[in-house]
């Protein structure tokens, strides 16, 4: 689906007519995240990916879906992080009109993709914990696997809408975007038309997967205190607690910063705010995520130790 839909996106930025001048990314403030950071968020999620697939034990809906996040957050960092890095080695900071083009739709296909996927997770953790009987009926692997397609074929088109939208704007002003990466809000100020229809359709795409994907979580970790709150067993309430405490650390860190940045009037846009805020949906999360699904979580240590174990045979 991926490739038909780029070559989509190619032909839509070529017949815009807009491709006449490249934009100018003044970038991440005085200095770029390190190679290593990369590097570090790459292998980080591609080994949690390797553990899911290696372990039976890792193979139910929940680590299954944690490795759809994974790959999104592969996808991300590889489509922004790399041209920051070189254009702050290289002093040239331009973009093509068409590699914008790219950017914005695989931002908002990632961005958006991984706002469904955690509410879908939220899902999988309160039937887990408040219906544990009906969990296998209901979380069965065919609701999984169609809640994972969904997640990406709904971001998918919300981002080519987008992308074609603000790709057939006149930029007629500056095309120095003051970002790191070409991102919608930074894009509509160098818009000369008026923006606002096309605003309040980023209104309605940003109720469709920030607030109504929150408003699921919220409601689901709700239910899932009260249910924890009556558990008998103490060493299940610290299981549960320990399970969605940072599932919370992830949605408090993701959704934070990305509805302060889509859900702000155009006029309320700061440059360095922006860039500060949008650090955290498209590097620090990314980074973070393998950690905090990983850290004090047992299956997933145990995989590890597994897989070391089998690379890596201790003879006496």
């Amino acid at each position: 689906m991926f490739p038909l839909t780029v070559s989509l996106l190619l032909f839509e930025i070529m017949e815009s007519g807009n491709t006449s001048s490249d934009f100018i990314l003044l970038g991440l403030l005085a200095t770029s995240p390190a190679p290593g950071l990369f590097i570090v968020t790459l292998t980080e999620n591609a080994l949690m990916i390797l553990l899911i697939r290696r372990d039976p034990r890792l193979h139910t809906p929940m680590y299954f879906l944690l490795s759809h996040l994974s790959f999104m957050d592969i996808l991300h960092v590889s489509n922004i992080v790399p041209k920051v890095i070189a254009d702050f080695l290289s002093g040239r900071r331009a973009i093509s009109f068409a590699g914008c083009g790219i950017h914005v739709f695989l931002s908002l296909t990632l961005l958006g993709g991984e706002c469904l996927l955690l509410a879908a997770m939220s899902c999988d953790c309160y039937v887990a914990i408040c219906h544990p009987l009906r969990y296998p009926v209901i979380m069965s692997e065919r609701v999984s696997v169609l809640m994972a397609a969904g997640c990406w074929l709904v971001a998918t088109l919300n981002a080519m809408v987008h992308t074609g939208l603000v790709l057939h704007l006149p930029f007629c002003r500056s095309r120095v975007i003051d970002h790191y990466f070409c991102e919608i809000p930074a894009m509509l100020k160098l818009s000369c038309a008026d923006t606002s229809s096309y605003e309040r359709g980023v209104d309605m795409s940003a109720i469709l997967f920030l607030l109504i994907p929150l408003s699921m979580i919220c409601a689901s970790y709700v239910k899932i205190l009260l249910t924890v709150l009556r558990m008998k067993s103490s060493e299940a309430r610290k299981k549960s607690y320990s399970t969605c405490s940072f599932h919370m650390v992830v949605v408090i860190m993701y959704y934070g910063p990305f509805i302060f940045t889509y859900m702000r009037p155009k006029s309320y846009h700061a440059p360095g705010q922006d860039k500060f805020l949008a650090i955290f949906y498209t590097i620090v999360t990314p980074m973070l995520n393998p950690v905090i699904y990983s850290f004090r979580n047992k299956d997933v240590l145990t995989a590890m130790k597994n897989v070391l174990r089998s690379s890596f045979p201790y003879k006496k």
